[in-house]
């Protein structure tokens, strides 16, 4: 279908109307439709030549389902659609017939029947070069299940001889192929344009012009008038002998030189849905047996309290089990709200119960019955007990499972109770039996009015049943209320989802709570969503937990815009949500939420106040994130040193780092929720550490600040001094002037910023006066290699060393992690573990909290690090990364838990695994697979990571790597290639040089650092090296 299709519900002319006439007609309909859009004023068969017509009949009344079998629920789930909601029949059809059968078929009309369940293998191909004609659609069937259907006699070339309906065996044999199967009638054809042209043009000729709402219906059916008369096996004869002579012989001139066609599709599966019970619940219980049958589910859009207890081979969609209730095989619950204790035997039926109904239910043990709730149009709801039959009252007749005698001695309803004089005994039956109640004069109806049919006529069960206002089936079904049933029904699927929100959310799972968001919004039950995620952020002892539902809340604000009102990522700096915030940086998650809620409901007025909104609370679910990570605090070790004297310089020196892969594992939240795994190599990049840090202690009770950074770009130089802690203010924005020293120092606890105490007595007191520190890097900013966490961690070993602590490279791993959360930067623990551990490692974290991160060597073979630094080269593009916005998003989908993005988060550990793997085997080309995958995985992981120039680059090199990336997040900053021969540079400069919309650019070479970042006490002179002692961190094993 096209992105606008027509859409038109086209009512049957009359009552009983048959299959053909009702396609006459619904053709005629749309026929006027499209001809009043191409602007004619009479209808016209032209228009028919390029429509696509798809007609859907939607069949009889059905005793299972008071919405007919086209809007009967499925027990399917598709967790990749868009939209979370309830399958029915009418769905599947849709999709088999719009996304398999119809797909790459020429202009026309198919006709498809709603009364069966069809679905066909994803790669069933139906081949229309030189189609002309009709079509007919099949699928193979048994011999006996063809008794009672009907099946197509073909010849060799596909054409169609004759219909067969409920034929002999025998005759039904004729139409068998090799493997002994037979094609059924599965109530699909498609008429080519020109046919559905003729078919139209009958319209006006009598007595055919009765089929439609113009006239009166004459009960033409489809298969057996209309595509039988294409049969080429039929005769003129045959045909007009059977009754509807007339309208059969208009056919037969006008239709019968169409060449009929049938494709049989291997594999299909056909079942038509038929008025038996049992058939029915063998439909939805046990069709899951065939391989290309619908995906069904014990358990579809339900909540169950004790899903234990749901026995194999039983089926509960759209419901809400609450307490112990027990489901056996062979059953079948639908649109139920029942409380336990409950057993449900096999073989029974029950939909449309609601809670009410479970004290009168656990008194009884149900086995094989099929019990009903019924929306009808009275001030009461109706509960119906058996599967209506028409077999009459008589001998053979019976109701519950026994005979009607049998049922009327145990009741003690009488013949007369249920049909009166004016019904003929040869006619009573079920259907026009008025055994069902719909009214009490003064007291409420319930299923305990139906249930006591079961027993006997002790108690006041007769009593009740005789002085109620009873229907019969017949009545009933003029008088039910679809528009109510499908309310109700709607309504308990949002009972039982608000259930599935909770159970998501606490038990951590990694299912995608999104396509739900997306109903709720569109069906209006967004309140109950939100109240519903507000009651979990409330309750959660895990901050992680209740940030994933302030994320999800943020969804449905965003839905709620339907598009409009600007971007998700933005500030969240709005002063009247500083109050939740302030709740919230305070631990108090419960009052944080609630005030976050208050604040909310004065910013639904419009899209662009929604989408604000939604920044806020994307905002309040980075304060609890923060909150997790700082669990890492606890594994923060900081000892006690001798201070170096007042102005001798504590110098760090720091290699970058490159991701080989594993990247955005190692991100909060998805590192302590799903478990990271990242593969970092510590570099020098053209021979020298490009990140460092220098410390001192100064006499002046005061902090001097130097930041120097980018040569690549041309260094940029910032000096600060803080006299004050009002100085100190903006540690948190990452943007302000010196925010990450000013932070560090925060962190290092040399400076509280909550004391009483002014900056200046605080230095005093602690160090005798206050610091001087300067940090720099050479590289570009928005490089993707780690700068500005490795950077941190330097400005920390300096900081603490000047002060008098010692902390190893573990604890700065952790230390780092702490202050990019003060920082409110939010990164994650690569970058720290690349620049501050020698070599090439892997790092780890468990998913859980607190978080802590394990850092694993990789022995390689002897001389594989030389080997690796003639063949890895770093290329600088040119193009700065905006990982900020790249991070809003991630963390947006991950919160959403979309499939794609869990699933590449399983990639992204697995082939981290994978490359140290390659490392310890020492082999370059596995190592560049693992390249490639990861590069993959990056950009499935952030969509937008690649410019188009970079595209360009790594096309242009492809043939000459093994493997290439860009470096951290990805969006611009250095490339990094694996050359498939050694000492490539110049040879890659001139295919760069060569290839054109590159910008500028520049290969830099990468040497392994397998010493790690060096601390040395330099005296007072800044320029020296190692005069007065040298540390080095020690690897963390």
């Amino acid at each position: 279908m096209g992105p606008h299709p027509l859409l038109l519900t086209v009512e049957d002319p009359a009552a009983c109307v048959g299959s053909g006439g009702a396609t006459l007609n619904a053709l005629l309909v749309a026929a006027e439709h499209l001809s009043a859009r191409a602007g004619c004023t009479v209808v016209t068969a032209d228009v028919l030549r390029e429509a696509r017509i798809l007609i859907l009949h939607m069949g009889r009344d059905f005793p299972f389902d008071d919405c007919s079998r086209a809007f009967t629920c499925l027990p399917v789930e598709d967790p990749d659609a868009p939209a979370e909601a309830l399958t029915c029949n009418l769905d599947s059809l849709l999709g088999t017939m719009t996304q398999q059968l119809c797909r790459g078929s020429p202009p026309g009309v198919w006709v498809c029947s709603t009364d069966m369940l069809l679905t066909v293998p994803l790669a069933a191909e139906i081949h229309w070069e030189g189609f002309q004609g009709a079509k007919v659609i099949s699928v193979p069937g048994s011999v006996s299940y063809a008794r009672n259907h009907g099946v197509y006699l073909a010849n060799q070339q596909g054409f169609v001889r004759d219909i067969i309906y409920q034929g002999p065996e025998a005759q039904i044999q004729e139409c068998a192929g090799p493997d002994g199967k037979v094609p059924l009638v599965c109530g699909v054809v498609f008429f080519s344009s020109e046919t559905a042209e003729q078919l139209l043009a009958t319209h006006v000729i009598p007595p055919l012009d009765a089929c439609t709402y113009l006239g009166l219906d004459s009960g033409l059916s489809l298969f057996f008038d209309i595509v039988l008369c294409m049969a080429d096996g039929v005769t003129e004869e045959d045909f007009g002998a059977a009754a509807l002579r007339s309208a059969r012989s208009v056919l037969w001139k006008a239709l019968h030189a169409i060449p009929l066609s049938m494709v049989c599709i291997p594999d299909g599966c056909y079942d038509y849905m038929t008025m038996a019970a049992s058939d029915h619940i063998h439909n939805l219980t046990l069709r899951t047996s065939s391989a290309n049958a619908l995906p069904f589910r014990k358990v579809a859009h339900s909540h169950i309290a004790q899903p234990q207890l749901l026995e194999d081979g039983c089926s509960v969609t759209n419901s809400l089990l609450e307490g112990a209730v027990r489901v056996e095989p062979g059953s079948v619950l639908q649109h139920c709200h029942l409380q336990g204790p409950l057993q449900i035997g096999s073989g029974c039926l029950l939909t449309g119960l609601d809670v009410s109904s479970s004290p009168a239910l656990q008194r009884c043990r149900l086995h094989d019955v099929v019990l009903q709730g019924h929306a009808i149009r009275l001030p009461t709801s109706h509960c119906l007990l058996s599967p209506p039959s028409q077999s009459p009252a008589g001998e053979a007749g019976t109701y519950l499972n026994v005979p009607w005698a049998e049922f009327f001695h145990r009741t003690g309803i009488r013949e007369g109770d249920i049909w009166g004089s004016e019904v003929p005994r040869r006619s009573r039956c079920l259907l026009n039996a008025r055994l069902f109640p719909v009214l009490h004069a003064a007291e409420p109806l319930g299923v305990q009015d139906v249930l006591w049919f079961l027993g006997s006529q002790e108690g006041e069960g007769l009593g009740r049943w005789r002085a109620s206002w009873r229907m019969s089936w017949e009545q009933l079904l003029m008088c039910l209320d679809q528009e109510a049933e499908l309310a109700s029904r709607r309504a308990l699927f949002f009972r039982q989802a608000q259930g599935k929100l909770r159970r998501v959310l606490l038990e951590h799972r990694d299912c995608s709570l999104l396509p739900l968001i997306h109903t709720a919004v569109s069906e209006g039950y967004q309140e109950a969503v939100l109240s519903t995620l507000d009651q979990v952020a409330s309750v959660a002892a895990d901050p992680g937990v209740a940030a994933r539902a302030l994320a999800c809340i943020a969804d449905v604000l965003g839905c709620m815009a339907k598009g409009d009102g600007g971007l998700r990522s933005g500030p969240a700096a709005n002063r009247e949500w500083a109050p939740a915030f302030q709740q919230l940086e305070r631990g108090d998650i419960a009052e944080g939420v609630k005030a976050l809620a208050t604040e909310r409901r004065k910013w639904l007025g419009r899209p662009a106040l929604l989408v604000r909104a939604a920044r806020h609370y994307e905002g309040a679910e980075q304060i609890l994130i923060r909150q997790a990570v700082m669990s890492a605090c606890r594994f923060i070790n900081v000892g006690r040193e001798e201070p170096p004297p007042v102005g001798h310089w504590v110098l760090v020196e720091c290699p970058a780092r490159i991701d080989v892969s594993g990247g955005w594992s190692d991100t909060p939240p998805i590192t302590y929720e799903h478990g990271g795994a990242v593969v970092d190599i510590a570099i020098l990049v053209d021979g020298r550490r490009p990140i460092g840090a220098r410390a001192r202690r100064i006499a002046e009770p005061e902090l001097r600040l130097v930041s120097a950074s980018g040569a690549l770009e041309g260094e940029v130089v910032l000096e600060l001094v803080c006299q004050d802690l009002e100085d100190l203010q903006d540690y948190c924005q990452p943007h302000a002037p010196g925010a990450l020293l000013k932070a560090a120092f925060i962190c290092t606890q040399i400076v509280t910023l909550a004391s009483q105490k002014p900056l200046q007595a605080q230095l005093l007191e602690c160090s005798g006066g206050g610091f001087e520190v300067h940090s720099w890097s050479s590289l570009p900013h928005g490089s993707g290699l780690g700068t500005s966490s490795i950077l941190a961690g330097a400005v920390m070993a300096a900081l603490y060393r000047a002060a008098g602590k010692s902390a190893n490279a573990e604890s700065l791993i952790h230390a780092v992690l702490h202050l990019e959360q003060v920082l409110t930067t939010g990164g994650g623990w690569q970058d720290q573990v690349g620049g501050l551990v020698p070599g090439i490692k892997i790092g780890r974290s468990k998913a859980l909290l607190p978080l802590k991160v394990e850092v694993e060597q990789i022995p390689v073979p002897e001389g594989f690090p030389q080997t690796l630094n003639q063949h890895l080269l770093l290329i600088y593009t040119g193009k700065t990364r905006l990982a900020r916005n790249l991070l809003q998003d991630v963390l947006r989908n991950w919160y959403a838990r979309l499939p794609a993005i869990v699933q590449n988060a399983d990639a992204l550990v697995s082939n981290a695994e994978q490359c140290a793997q390659a490392f310890r085997q020492g082999n370059l080309p596995l190592l560049g697979e693992c390249l490639t995958r990861y590069w993959q995985q990056k950009k499935c992981m952030a969509p937008g990571c690649e410019p188009l120039a970079v595209r360009r680059m790594m096309d242009a090199l492809q043939p000459y790597v093994y493997g290439q990336s860009l470096a951290g997040a990805g969006g611009g900053g250095f490339l990094y290639i694996l050359t498939k021969e050694p000492s490539q540079k110049d040879f890659i400069q001139q295919i760069l040089a060569n290839t054109e919309g590159l910008g500028n650019f520049s290969i830099h070479t990468v040497e392994v650092d397998t010493a790690g970042f060096s601390l040395q006490l330099v005296g007072s002179d800044p320029k020296a090296r190692g005069d007065t002692g040298n540390e080095r961190a020690q690897p963390v094993m």
